[in-house]
């Protein structure tokens, strides 16, 4: 009994599928004691007719992101918002995102778009850099008839923030770039169409961010999402080489490679594995992360470093690659590789100003000053 006194419990951090619950931070109890997506009625009948102070708190300052909706900061400096508490911060006006999948419009949802934002947004529209678009200004009584007729285009505020999948992004030239290995866009679409708005990954440990892209320059930025399919080829057959764990903000990592060739037809399949392990298994306290450090432990598994067992094999059938060619080095204009078909593994055809490997050897930049020369470049090739 004595011993059994001294020997300190276990710290849970919140992992869920783990069974602990406690202790979560305010976030993680809205999310506990309520679905986001739920709120969506809450606006429809309640906020909408009773405006902004009929809005309850937690709803406001969580569970209006499931829909794309952040109230606005007021015009408090910069220095006074750490002190403020967040009423002393909040406008009666709403940012509202709208997810745009692949970051590809068709001319009658740009129309309405621009219908929303001229009407509603102080004819203000911006363009994110993960292809959405975020309009201002925007009052809650306005927001369902905002819904409705982006709505009647195929648009949709849904899971556009919050802890949840945000927007797939996509390579910009995908079906029409002639070099491009694969058009990931109707597995991107695919993916979205079928768990956008799942209440199976609403509930996230945090923004779960995910890029699909079969072009050679490797544009979509598979290293710094939670989940990415990269274009191959692999003994004929095109396909995804599948990455996990990417991520920026405070704990910024490069994503895994896995080693798992996904068909294009299963691309949505192994979204879902791969997403349903994550959501389950993270600690969610007290600040969740979605998957950003390879092999880290999730639960009772790990994701797989090189070589290691792919724990949804089962669910999506997958060959084992080799290891990716080394990264072209010289200009895209100027590869022979590429001209000869040599670069099938997509590698970035980036100048040759030793840009450095990650442990898989596949390239990184090393200063802001190389990434800024290539956006350039690409600008005005575009």
């Amino acid at each position: 009994m004595s011993e059994a006194r001294t020997q300190p419990r276990k710290r849970g951090e919140g992992q869920w599928g783990l069974g602990y619950f406690e202790p979560l931070n305010p976030a993680e109890r809205a999310k506990r004691d309520d679905d986001g997506l739920n709120v969506r009625a809450r606006i429809e009948s309640k906020y909408a007719k009773g405006g902004f102070r009929s809005i309850d708190k937690t709803d406001l300052r969580s569970r209006f992101r499931w829909w794309g909706l952040y109230t606005r900061r007021q015009g408090i400096p910069g220095g006074a918002t750490a002190t403020s508490e967040p009423h002393e911060l909040e406008d009666e006006f709403f940012m509202m995102r709208i997810r745009i999948p692949g970051g590809q419009l068709t001319t009658e949802q740009l129309r309405a778009v621009a219908w929303a934002g001229e009407r509603f947004g102080r004819d203000v529209a911006d363009v994110t850099d993960r292809q959405n678009i975020q309009l201002h200004w925007i009052r809650i009584e306005d927001v369902p008839r905002i819904w409705e007729r982006i709505e009647s285009v195929g648009l949709s505020t849904q899971e556009a923030c919050g802890d949840t999948p945000r927007v797939m992004i996509g390579c910009p030239l995908a079906g029409v770039d002639a070099e491009e290995l694969i058009d990931a866009t109707p597995h991107l679409m695919d993916t979205e169409r079928r768990y956008v708005g799942d209440r199976q990954f609403s509930n996230l440990p945090r923004k779960y961010k995910t890029s699909m892209s079969g072009c050679r320059q490797q544009c979509a930025q598979h290293e710094v999402n939670d989940v990415a399919f990269v274009g191959v080829e692999r003994g004929g057959q095109v396909g995804f080489d599948l990455w996990v764990g990417g991520g920026l903000s405070t704990n910024p990592h490069f994503a895994k490679r896995l080693g798992a060739f996904v068909v294009p037809g299963l691309v949505p399949e192994a979204w879902a594995a791969v997403t349903g392990v994550s959501g389950l298994r993270l600690p969610q306290s007290p600040e969740p992360r979605a998957p950003q450090v390879p092999g880290s432990r999730l639960g009772s598994r790990t994701v797989p470093d090189r070589g290691g067992e792919v724990p949804w094999a089962t669910r999506c059938p997958t060959a084992r690659l080799p290891s990716p060619p080394p990264p072209c080095t010289a200009t895209t204009s100027a590869c022979s590789r590429r001209r000869t078909g040599g670069c099938t593994w997509g590698s970035p055809q980036r100048p040759a100003a030793s840009p450095g490997t990650n442990s898989d050897g596949w390239p990184i930049w090393p200063t802001a000053s190389a990434a800024g020369a290539s956006a350039r470049r690409r600008s005005r090739r575009w």
